[in-house]
């Protein structure tokens, strides 16, 4: 009979096994969306703003090779 309540409570623990795991599961994956959610909110706020460089030909060729506007100085 002392056997009976051993059996039982071990019988017990094993019906509803803890799910310390899932719990963590859950978790990480919460604080990694967060991270990524704080990130794009960071890069929204901070770098979409900026002006866009203009690629157009003419402007590209002015960079590669501008006109001389200010007037050259003459070397004695």
């Amino acid at each position: 009979m002392s056997s009976s309540p051993v059996s039982s409570t071990s019988a017990g623990t094993f019906d509803k096994p803890p799910r310390p795991l899932r719990r963590l599961t859950l978790e990480l994956f919460g604080i990694v969306a967060l991270k990524i959610a704080a990130l794009t909110l960071i890069w929204w706020v901070v770098f979409a703003p900026q002006p866009k460089p203009d690629v157009s030909p003419a402007a590209i060729a002015q960079r590669l090779a501008p006109t001389a506007h200010a007037p050259s100085e003459i070397q004695p």
